[in-house]
């Protein structure tokens, strides 16, 4: 029987099926990603070989990846011949060639080019949709330019004004629209509109993933409606007003919001935006909450980094929007999202109370938090949402959750019906059941899914033609060595981190069409495939 790994609060009971299996990953390593970082880089993130932030297997059959680096290309990777081609280059700071001039890649650590999602209506109508930072001091314009991409048209296009929290801000997360109208062309052809651009209070937590329910069919109320991670913006960990920026309902940060891109879609259910780029549906929670962004789906969250639906195969209308969240100084989360849910930040992290201070203590005895509108908070009070899977900034645990799926390929079947996830800084792969993870959606915070260590077995490529195979415990090892290997000068890695220490993995989980695992690592810029699985 595997064990499960707890993190034990008083009164909390980790859920755990007997029969979890004790999985091991093969991996294989599939393509070094090129090298955009520095090699002796001094700070957090300029030392990582490659800022990969998602990989998205192009729709239709293609046989492609799309890549997008943090430092601002995406590329188009072919699956067969590993071959990439710079699709677009959003990177055109000072000097370099790519569209945006004010692109915010160089600090923090979800700078540059955060994001990209595919319309559900791709195939038809080349449709894809990207986030961005920009750094609004900056000089020149935030209007793209076109100079690199010679089949850009920008007729037309104008730039919003953007949503402002509460507080002081230092950047902008945009979200845009493009459409290819030569998706067999490895270089981007056809025309881009700006729909959203969000206000941020600090260089951290930004506009992040988007998402569309992979089931909805056209006639379906989620058919074409796009789910947007936002993060607080660094908001509610301050000591400044700006804390309750993730618990105001008249602020876009620290939520997840819920729109159609498109003006001609569903427009008999719902109303065009503020902006006029794009609509939001009728029956999201707070349309009728006088003083509220109507745009929002849930809130409370410090920085969801990380959309995906889980869904049965048995019942593929049986799904779950699930949400990452990274925490501050003690928790980090998973959570099932749900319509109007508030999941407490910054009022609580994980499954305990957050103080002013930034440090958690017990829940109170009457577990309500308040609705909070304007600069102060309602009468009105609210039961909090909590998570599904939490695990502590100690030893064992880990710093920030990484990316996370839930499995239903065919090359690990003991996975199968498990959401596999990563810590980011330590390279630990985890699994938890998701049958597991829907009994702790009860509403109590006392239960939780349980957590699994999955091993990994990898043979080092510099190591020559008869290196065995090394079983490992997490990412962080791999990473290392690769790094080294492909030139990297850093101390033991670029980076640091509580439970890491010296360095970071920086490892994410990711799928293919078919449901098939890849990981990959900004560190060493490598992408590795899971080959297959074992129980033992």
């Amino acid at each position: 029987m595997r064990t499960a790994i707890t993190f034990v609060l008083a009164g909390v009971t980790a859920l755990h099926a007997a029969d979890a299996p004790r999985v091991t990953l093969q991996l294989t390593d599939f393509v070094s990603m090129p090298i955009t970082g520095i090699a002796d880089g001094k700070g957090q993130t300029d030392g990582m070989l490659a800022r990969i932030n998602s990989l998205r297997e192009e729709p239709g059959g293609s046989g492609r990846f799309f890549v997008n680096d943090l430092n601002g290309p995406l590329y188009i990777l072919d699956k067969a011949t590993k071959t990439f081609t710079v699709y677009l280059d959003f990177n055109g700071r000072e000097g370099r060639a790519g569209i945006f001039h004010k692109l915010s890649f160089d600090t923090g650590y979800a700078g540059g080019l955060v994001s990209l999602q595919f319309d559900p209506d791709y195939t038809r109508n080349g449709r894809f949709y990207t986030v961005h930072i920009e750094d609004p001091a900056l000089p020149g314009s935030n209007a793209p330019d076109k100079a690199s991409v010679r089949g850009l048209r920008l007729d037309g296009y104008t730039t919003t004004t953007a949503v402002a929290p509460p507080g002081p801000t230092q950047r902008e997360g945009v979200l845009i629209e493009w459409t290819d109208t030569n998706r067999a062309n490895a270089t981007f052809e056809g025309t881009a509109r700006e729909l959203l651009r969000v206000a941020l209070n600090t260089r951290i937590h930004p506009l992040g993933d988007l998402s569309f329910d992979p089931t909805a069919r056209k006639g379906d109320p989620d058919w074409r409606v796009l789910f947007v991670a936002c993060g607080d913006g660094g908001s509610g960990e301050s000591r400044l007003a700006m804390r309750s920026n993730p618990q105001r309902l008249d602020t876009l940060v620290g939520k997840i919001l819920r729109i159609i891109p498109d003006l001609s879609e569903q427009t008999s259910t719902s109303t065009v935006s503020e902006n006029g780029r794009y609509r939001i549906p009728n029956d999201n929670p707070f349309t009728g909450t006088r003083g509220a962004r109507k745009e929002i789906w849930a809130l409370g969250l410090r920085n969801p980094h990380r959309l995906t639906w889980a869904i049965d195969p048995a019942s593929p209308r049986s799904k779950r929007l699930i949400a990452n969240s990274i925490g501050l100084h003690t928790w980090e989360t998973v959570n099932i999202v749900r319509k109007g849910a508030n999941y407490g930040y910054s009022l609580r992290e994980g499954t305990e109370a957050l103080q002013p201070d930034n440090r958690t203590t017990a829940l109170p005895a009457v577990d309500k938090i308040p609705v909070q509108i304007g600069d102060e908070p309602t009468a009105e009070m609210v039961t909090p949402t909590y998570p599904v899977i939490q695990y502590g900034h100690v030893a064992g645990g880990g710093d920030a959750v990484g990316s996370g799926f839930l499995y239903h390929g065919k090359r690990v079947p003991a996975l199968r019906g498990k959401y596999v996830f990563t810590d980011i800084s330590t390279g630990r792969v985890l699994y938890a059941d998701y049958n597991e993870m829907l009994a702790a959606d009860d509403g109590d915070p006392k239960t939780l899914a349980a957590i699994h260590e999955i091993k990994l077995l990898w043979t080092d490529p510099s190591a020559g033609g008869g290196a065995a195979k090394q079983l490992f415990d997490s990412m962080f090892p791999i990473v290392k060595a690769t790094y080294r290997a492909r030139g990297g000068k850093t101390g033991v890695l670029p980076g640091r981190a509580l439970v890491s220490g010296e360095g970071r993995a920086d490892a994410h989980v990711a799928v293919d069409g078919n449901g098939e695992l890849y990981i990959f690592s900004k560190t060493d810029g490598m992408l590795r495939v899971v080959a297959e699985g074992f129980v033992n």
